[in-house]
């Protein structure tokens, strides 16, 4: 495979997730958009802190074809999807890290606010702490093509930006590159850790 610098990116972005801890054992996948019908998704079964630029898949994004016939990632039917439903979407990134796990499952409605924070600033297009960022949360699912359906009904009616969590799952979040994309991550991850911390001490 020729180089590619936004896909040296993410094998980067890939090795600093796993160190973070965001994807423990095979779990996670990882994609960049080469084009408006192509993109790179990370292998089925792959490590994703210890991935290499050829452990990354070509995948049609009209269909999620794989002409080299290797098996992509299980969900990438949502990493497809994005691509499809918004054309500055040129990276993705889900992660399975405890916090995005957690408040997935402890929160009842059906998105976690996030309000008051400094570092709400780290997503595109945030300018104060006192706006209010939704991130949507979906129920689990196994049928990815059925998940997928709900993600795109609700990006029908509803603002679909930064991310959106899969209860008891995980976290998806995007950007318009690999650094922007990244840079999500790590503000959601921010975010998500001090709003679990303050319903905790809350509690007590």
């Amino acid at each position: 495979m020729s180089e590619n610098p936004e896909l040296a990116a993410l094998v980067a972005a890939c090795h600093w997730i796993g160190q973070k801890g965001w994807c423990p054992a095979t779990g996670g996948n990882m994609s960049v958009r080469l084009d408006a019908d192509r993109c790179l998704i990370s292998e089925s079964g792959k490590d994703k802190g210890s991935l290499h630029q050829d452990d990354f898949l070509l995948v049609n994004i009209a269909d999620n074809h794989v002409p080299s016939g290797r098996t992509p990632s299980a969900e990438t039917g949502l990493h497809t999807l994005l691509y499809r439903r918004f054309a500055p979407v040129g990276a993705v990134l889900h992660t399975h890290s405890v916090n995005a796990t957690v408040l997935s499952r402890v929160e009842k409605s059906d998105a976690l606010v996030l309000e008051g924070y400094e570092m709400q600033k780290s997503l595109q297009g945030q300018h104060t702490h006192l706006d209010r960022v939704a991130i949507p949360i979906f129920a689990n699912d196994q049928d990815i093509p059925a998940l997928a359906a709900r993600v795109a009904a609700y990006a029908d009616t509803q603002t679909l930006r930064y991310g959106f969590l899969v209860r008891g799952h995980g976290l998806y979040c995007w950007g318009e590159d690999v650094a922007q994309a990244r840079r999500h991550l790590e503000g959601l991850e921010f975010l998500f850790q001090c709003e679990l911390q303050r319903r905790l001490l809350e509690v007590k």
